[in-house]
């Protein structure tokens, strides 16, 4: 039976956990793009702030 080498492994990994990492970022953000202006000053963000992140792209942090 073949098994994958190690590089390939490691490399499989890493692309999931990227792909998982920008779904997330995507996810985070259009939550934050429903929130209104008084759920925005309950978790302490300006709408400023607000729209700062949702401007990035999905790959950024």
């Amino acid at each position: 039976m073949d098994t994958p080498s190690p590089l390939y492994k490691r490399f499989l990994h890493q692309t999931t956990s990227i792909l998982a990492k920008w779904m997330r970022h995507a996810y985070e953000r259009r939550q934050l793009s429903r929130l209104d202006g008084r759920e925005l000053s309950d978790l302490g963000i300006s709408h400023g702030d607000q729209m700062a992140e949702l401007s990035k792209p999905f790959w950024r942090d």
